[in-house]
C-alpha cells in the first residue's frame, strides 16, 4: 500500500547537467520516507558510481540498466538487439509500476532514448494513459517529446550556460560517472 494519495508526472528534460541526479536525488528523498522505487536506466550500460553507491539502498530503490550507447558514438542507428532489450526493459517497467509495489517509477534516460530511435514514441505513451494514482512518475533525458511535456505536471528543462567540457575536460570519476 503505498503512502502516496496521489502520484504526480515530472520530467527532467534539456541540454545542461544533472537530469539524472535529480532523479536519483527523488529516489533518495523517496527511500527516506521508506517509499520503494525502480529506475530503469536506458544506454547506460557503464557501471556509474551512483548504483554502487545506492546499494546501500537496496532494500528500497532497484535499479535496472539497459542497452549500451556506443553505437551513437559510431554514428550508427540503434541495433535491434539493443532496440529489443529497451522494448522488453520498458514493457517489464509497466508491469512494475502497475503492480502496486513501488511508489517512484523513474525512467531514466528515456526521452534521449526516443530521439536515437531506441525506442519509440508510442512505446512510452502507455506510462502517461496507465500510471496508477498513487505512483509518482519520472521521466529523463534530452530531447523531450512535446507530447510528453503537454501530459507531464512538472517540467523542468535544465539548460547548460557554461560547462567545463568546452575546454576539454572529461568525464570525471565521482562526479559525472
Amino acid at each position: 500500500m503505498s503512502k502516496l494519495k496521489k502520484g504526480y508526472i515530472q520530467i527532467y528534460t534539456g541540454n545542461g547537467k544533472g537530469k539524472s541526479t535529480a532523479a536519483i536525488g527523488q529516489a533518495i528523498r523517496a527511500a527516506g520516507f521508506s517509499l520503494k522505487t525502480y529506475m530503469i536506466q536506458f544506454m547506460k550500460d557503464f557501471p556509474y558510481n551512483e548504483i554502487k553507491a545506492l546499494e546501500n539502498f537496496s532494500d528500497l530503490i532497484e535499479i535496472e540498466q539497459v542497452c549500451k550507447d556506443d553505437w551513437v558514438f559510431k554514428k550508427q542507428p540503434a541495433p535491434e538487439e539493443e532496440k529489443q532489450k529497451a522494448k522488453t526493459g520498458l514493457e517489464n517497467s509497466l508491469v512494475k509500476m502497475k503492480s502496486g509495489d513501488y511508489d517512484l517509477i523513474i525512467l531514466d534516460e528515456v526521452c534521449v532514448s526516443i530521439y536515437f530511435g531506441l525506442i519509440e514514441k508510442n512505446d512510452v505513451l502507455p506510462f502517461f494513459e496507465n500510471k496508477p494514482q498513487q505512483v509518482e512518475l519520472i521521466l529523463t533525458g534530452r530531447y523531450c517529446p512535446e507530447v510528453f511535456i503537454e501530459k507531464a505536471d512538472l517540467v523542468t528543462d535544465m539548460q547548460e550556460v557554461k560547462h567545463y567540457y568546452q575546454k576539454g575536460v572529461t568525464s570525471r570519476r565521482g562526479i559525472e560517472s
